[in-house]
């Protein structure tokens, strides 16, 4: 029954905005110095990590001890 709904027209369409301007890609000097401190921090963060790892990569190399003394008959 689409005969009973009024028809209802399509508003105009909104004008088209120009684009923003894109931001700069330069960076100063200043920001330089601080993105490079930034990356120095991190690579130390690394390197202190690194020196935890008490294993190779090819896994632990020593015979694990697998017998423990009991109570009863140490």
């Amino acid at each position: 029954m689409s005969f009973l709904t009024p028809k209802i027209s399509m508003p105009p369409l909104p004008p088209v905005q120009p684009l923003p301007e894109a931001p700069s890609t330069e960076v100063s000097a200043e920001e330089k110095k601080r993105i490079a401190a930034e990356q120095a921090a991190i690579e130390r963060k690394r390197k202190g990590r690194k020196s935890t790892i008490l294993t190779s990569p090819l896994g632990v190399e020593e015979e694990a001890e697998t017998e423990k003394k009991t109570l009863l008959g140490s």
